[in-house]
């Protein structure tokens, strides 16, 4: 089970990679709402078919316990994906995919400082240390000379910036309350997925509706529906992947997305700071793997 759930995060980590190269390549010159509701609408046509085949037989859409509390759960979860989706993809539309990524897939670090925080939970050593490797990470990623604290007034001056961390923190909670689910209700992964592109639909075509040009949108229509079916994918292999491992051990994983983003970006789209930039990849996957093992 732990061996499929590690296969699948990083099949998963992989495709994320090249979806994200191939939105700031091909789509970002979208309104970035109107991308994230077309985006989502597509994969949901996608994700059904996917979870017709695979949807294990036998299992309830909604299990027949399924209460109030589960449901609020689920309710927040979808929320916090769609914040994290249009934030994120805010994210990537500015800045270049090579400085956003390391910061935006940060997420499991964030989830140490909240249980310290609200928890009392002690932090082993080795997860302090994982901790100021993702520091390090964003103060790298920022680095561009001057004095020493340059790069952190520009992580928190810098839009880009503060949309890619921003979205980090609602893509740890999500993560945190997908596993959740998984563990705790009779939800099938399927039924968790589909519940999360349903929800980010709702969430970003109110918005979309204020920004959307429809002959700009038929033009690339066509692709985003192509892409959206490899991101549907994605999305499916993430989540069977937290049903079988930990998200603690999923999440680092799949993050690792970061540096597939990186490289593609300062490769094929010839940004700018690569080693730089691919460095600040490295570390924050690195700091995100010890405080997982911690």
């Amino acid at each position: 089970m732990l061996q499929a759930g590690l296969l699948l995060s990083l099949a998963a980590a992989l495709i994320f990679g090249v979806y994200l190269f191939v939105y700031k390549h091909s789509f970002a010159g979208l309104p970035s709402t109107v991308y994230v509701a077309a985006i989502e609408i597509t994969g949901l046509c996608w994700y059904a078919g996917i979870a017709a085949v695979t949807w294990p037989a036998g299992k309830p859409l909604v299990p027949a316990d399924f209460g109030t509390k589960p449901a609020l759960v689920l309710l927040g979860v979808c929320g916090a994906i769609a914040a994290a989706n249009l934030v994120s993809i805010r994210a990537f539309k500015l800045g270049d995919v090579s400085y956003v990524a390391p910061l935006n897939k940060l997420a499991p670090a964030f989830v140490l400082p909240v249980e310290v925080a609200l928890l009392a939970i002690r932090p082993d050593p080795i997860q302090v240390l994982g901790l100021c490797l993702a520091v390090v990470a964003i103060y790298v990623a920022n680095y561009e000379g001057g004095g020493l604290l340059v790069p952190f007034r520009r992580a928190a001056r810098y839009r880009p910036a503060q949309l890619a961390l921003a979205g980090a923190v609602m893509f740890a909670l999500s993560d945190v309350g997908v596993r959740a689910l998984l563990s705790r209700t009779g939800l099938t992964p399927q039924a968790v997925a589909l519940a999360s592109f349903a929800g980010v639909a709702v969430a970003a075509i109110p918005l979309a509706a204020q920004r959307v040009v429809w002959d700009d949108l038929r033009v690339v229509l066509p692709g985003i529906t192509a892409l959206s079916g490899f991101f549907a994918v994605a999305i499916h292999l993430k989540t069977v992947a937290f049903s079988l491992a930990d998200a603690s051990v999923v999440s680092p994983i799949v993050n690792t997305q970061a540096v597939v983003a990186v490289l593609l970006g300062g490769v094929l789209l010839r940004e700018e700071g690569l080693a730089r930039r691919l460095a600040a990849a490295v570390l924050a996957v690195g700091g995100v793997a010890l405080i997982a093992i911690g």
